[in-house]
């Protein structure tokens, strides 16, 4: 009897073809073959899908030593660099682990909430009224201003615009579905090869050129603020230049170069995505619309919004999982997964789990509430788990609510469609179809604003 788990027996081809639609895809293979499934696609090793809580966690508890994560990633994101939290392992990821933390929990992001709420504002106040328009695009126009200001920490006017323009191209070269399918020699090849450089619609060229460009306004930033010496920075990268290690070690320009790309990969494209879906959910959920607007009209905690905010990432999760590659051999619910598999927490299925969320499909941010929470919480892995924990998830929560909270004191937002929209691949990410298309209308008059405090107080993060 086989010791692996089952799971489909077509070619990979066929397999990674199905991948146009991993929801669907893998909720029919957790139908057929349990909570503990496996899968082969092109330019992977096998894999081993889990879709309960329990499981992930004996895939997380092998993260102090037993796989290596940022090996898997590596190859897919070269533009991170080689000191990347995403793309590393081992004694050097836990390094930057510690000397980015700081930066980005408690009191290091306690002031940016009036600057995150100023910066949705003034984008608001462009949004077309009574026409619709696609609400994706300015989210992301958001959270990349966010980046800029509160994570690059840019002043310079022509610079900031110039990086804008860069970091936009770069996400959107990056997250090519073509670069994702091309084998793993043949994107090295052409990332180095002078004649793959000169054909511009590859999108290696494209991403290389634009990684370049990014890469010079950040090392003469990253260079001006060194001889500045501000300790009184409150952005990441003046934080992350006064940061020192357990031996008194600081970052290089290269280290710090590769954690800004970082945050930005992890936190512009999900944070974006996490608050398109809110607002797709919101708009055809009038009874939570309602109550949300009531529980901030009355200004006294943002409990209801913090649970809004859950459940939208329960419900539509922007990344479907985040795999391991084992090292070693790993026992995982009853079946024998070898080394050198991918083991992989599926968010889609698990946060889908009726046993952790009964009536999983319906919109309900009551389940962050009151006893419903503790069991809620248990199975929620929005931001994975484990030792990787994401390292931005307080701030991309802070951001999310702020946002949504600017977005509701501002203006009124019907779906211009009222079918629900479709979750569609887009990178990594799990985008809305119709990339959350919108019609806006003011606020009437006879509405009182929403109240501005408190002004979403700072959390602790989860356990990392």
């Amino acid at each position: 009897m086989s010791l692996l788990p089952p799971g489909s027996r077509q070619p990979a081809l066929l397999q990674t073809m199905r991948m146009r639609d991993p929801v669907h895809y893998f909720a029919s293979l957790r139908r057929r073959y349990g909570p503990v499934f496996r899968m082969q696609l092109i330019g992977f090793p096998p894999q081993v899908v889990v879709s309960t809580a329990e499981l992930a966690a004996e895939i997380y508890s092998t993260d102090g030593d037993g796989n290596r994560a940022g090996a898997l990633r590596a190859g897919y994101v070269p533009w991170l660099g080689d000191y990347s939290l995403f793309t590393n392992d081992g004694e050097p990821w836990w390094r930057h682990r510690k000397l980015l933390s700081p930066a980005l929990h408690g009191r290091s992001i306690a002031s940016y909430p009036d600057l995150i709420a100023e910066i949705a504002a003034e984008d608001i106040r462009t949004w077309p009224l009574g026409r619709p328009f696609a609400l994706q695009e300015h989210m992301q126009a958001i959270t990349l201003e966010v980046t800029l200001r509160l994570v690059f920490g840019i002043r310079d006017v022509t610079q900031l615009a110039r990086l804008r323009a860069l970091l936009l191209t770069l996400s959107k070269a990056s997250g090519s579905p073509l670069l994702f399918l091309m084998p793993a020699r043949l994107r090295a090849w052409a990332e180095k090869s002078p004649l793959a450089m000169r054909i511009p619609v590859l999108p290696t060229t494209r991403t290389m050129k634009a990684g370049a460009a990014v890469d010079e306004i950040l090392f003469a930033e990253i260079a001006r603020r060194r001889d500045e010496a501000d300790s009184g920075a409150t952005d990441v990268l003046g934080r992350l230049l006064q940061a020192r290690d357990d031996q008194g070690r600081s970052m290089s320009d290269q280290e710090i170069r590769d954690e800004l790309l970082t945050l930005l990969e992890a936190g512009l494209e999900t944070t974006a995505t996490g608050l398109s879906w809110a607002f797709e959910r919101l708009m055809r959920s009038p009874d939570v619309l309602r109550r949300l607007r009531e529980e901030l009209e009355r200004g006294q905690d943002d409990s209801y919004l913090e649970a809004v905010v859950k459940e939208v990432l329960r419900l539509r999760p922007v990344i479907t999982g985040s795999g391991r590659l084992l090292d070693k051999p790993l026992r995982l619910g009853g079946y024998e997964i070898p080394a050198g598999w991918v083991a992989i927490p599926m968010f889609s299925l698990i946060h889908q789990d009726s046993e952790a969320y009964p009536d999983p499909e319906e919109f309900r941010p009551e389940r962050f509430l009151g006893e419903a929470a503790q069991a809620a919480q248990k199975s929620f892995l929005p931001f994975g788990g484990g030792r990787r924990y994401c390292v931005g998830a307080q701030l991309a929560m802070m951001e999310m609510k702020v946002i949504i909270r600017e977005v509701l004191r501002r203006v009124e937002l019907t779906a211009a469609d009222p079918a629900p929209e479709a979750q569609r691949m887009w990178h990594v990410t799990l985008v809305p179809g119709k990339r959350a298309v919108a019609v806006a209308r003011e606020q009437p008059l006879n509405r009182a604003p929403l109240s501005e405090e408190p002004r979403c107080p700072v959390h602790p993060a989860p356990s990392e």
